[in-house]
């Protein structure tokens, strides 16, 4: 339990500190309008011209929207602030303030550092996610909802792990400046479903940059269209990415020579 408390505490902190410059909320409240505008804009667009996008329709495609808005908002408050923080440090050699500490490192560099006014984007995702639900033909059931909530949360321990082996390169490469605009431009092909690529990039979605199952995956079990197997599919490898997520950070950790080296 000293986990859940010890994130729950940075948790805390990290929104006190936030709360002393409330006008980033309406910078952050207008960001997530624009996105929320530009999404919506861009799905009329696409169905004035057809009823379907590879078996889509438009309100499952709202949902896939929706929760790609969503975990954006989860990943820019959580986890890719203290991903940039690790890169920092790593670079400046101050990581060993972190290290001297009776903790985990990697729940210490994970947990520490949070943006509460990007959340603004998970209640934008959320919006737009309840009104494609609305739309939707078929029904929304409890056991929709719990494959939903599940899948939300392997997606979201997919995308920390491929952060965290991003950042984790730093302790060899140490100008990792283009990560957040790395992401970006790969996290964009998230608001269609992967269904719509080439082979070649739809595997690279799911595998590589695991964006499929972060979000298509939990459209699917929204709409109605998961397969039994896919969850099955999903846990699993999050199970070994994480392990070897972790064996790469204790790896690259033990490359690490800080100011005191």
């Amino acid at each position: 339990m000293r986990g859940p408390r010890l994130a729950w505490t940075f948790f805390r902190l990290g929104a006190l500190n936030e709360l002393q410059y409330r006008a980033n909320f309406f910078v952050a409240a207008f960001q997530a309008l624009l996105s929320v505008g530009v999404a919506i804009v861009v799905l009329q667009l696409v169905y004035s011209h057809t009823t379907a996008l590879n078996g889509w329709t438009e309100a499952e495609l709202m949902c896939v929207v929706g929760i790609q808005i969503l975990m954006g908002g989860v990943i820019h408050a959580t986890i890719q602030p203290n991903m940039e923080r690790l890169v920092e440090e790593v670079r400046d050699g101050k990581l060993d303030y972190l290290l001297t500490k009776p903790e985990d490192a990697q729940l210490l560099v994970s947990v520490r550092d949070v943006r509460i006014w990007r959340a603004v984007d998970v209640i934008g995702g959320a919006a737009v996610l309840a009104v494609g639900i609305g739309r939707l033909e078929e029904s929304f059931g409890v056991g929709d909802a719990l494959a939903f909530a599940a899948l939300l949360l392997v997606g979201t321990l997919l995308l920390y792990c491929f952060w965290l082996v991003l950042a984790t390169g730093a302790f060899w490469i140490v100008h990792m400046w283009f990560l957040a605009e790395l992401f970006e431009g790969v996290y964009q092909t998230g608001r269609w479903p992967v269904g719509i690529y080439p082979g070649w990039l739809r595997y690279s979605m799911t595998y590589l940059v695991p964006i499929a199952f972060a979000i298509t995956v939990p459209a699917e079990a929204v709409t109605s269209q998961l397969s039994w197997t896919t969850p099955l599919v999903a846990l699993a490898f999050a199970v070994v990415l994480f392990v070897l997520t972790r064996r790469f950070w204790r790896f690259g950790l033990s490359r690490y020579s800080g100011a005191s080296a």
